[in-house]
């Protein structure tokens, strides 16, 4: 690996640590990440849990984020956009740069599988106004 590239990629570890570890609601774990064929992007597979009652906290993505919904209830909230409710079997799209939020609405942890298609060396998720 690249001195660069594992420093980046350091940065952008430490940085998106330091977000969860602001907010114990939510457990992001990275899977996987690698390139795609778009230069400068990568793609970085998760696993989300979000506590009962608990909120991801209003942030945005440098790439857009393709998620499914593996168990819980629960409503993500997309600026300009209604208010979408999600079950088991639910998939949604939030694109690039957009201020969302998902919350946890049932009383079981809410499990999503989280596709980012993100650019290189940026935070995966920054926190929002």
């Amino acid at each position: 690996m690249e001195k660069r590239t594992a420093v980046g990629l350091a940065i952008v570890l430490a940085v998106t640590a330091a977000l969860v570890a602001q907010n114990p609601a939510i457990k992001r774990t990275v899977v996987t990440r690698g390139d795609v064929s778009v230069p400068g992007r990568e793609a970085v597979i998760t696993n989300i849990e979000i506590a009962p009652g608990g909120s991801a906290g209003r942030h945005t993505h440098p790439g857009d984020e393709i998620s499914y919904v593996v168990s819980g209830e629960g409503e993500i909230l997309m600026d300009g956009h209604p208010a979408l409710k999600i079950k088991p079997g639910d998939g949604f799209i939030v694109p690039g740069g957009t201020k969302h939020d998902a919350h946890n609405t049932g009383t079981e942890p809410l499990k999503l599988v989280g596709i980012y298609v993100v650019e290189k060396g940026k935070p995966l998720a920054t926190p929002a106004p």
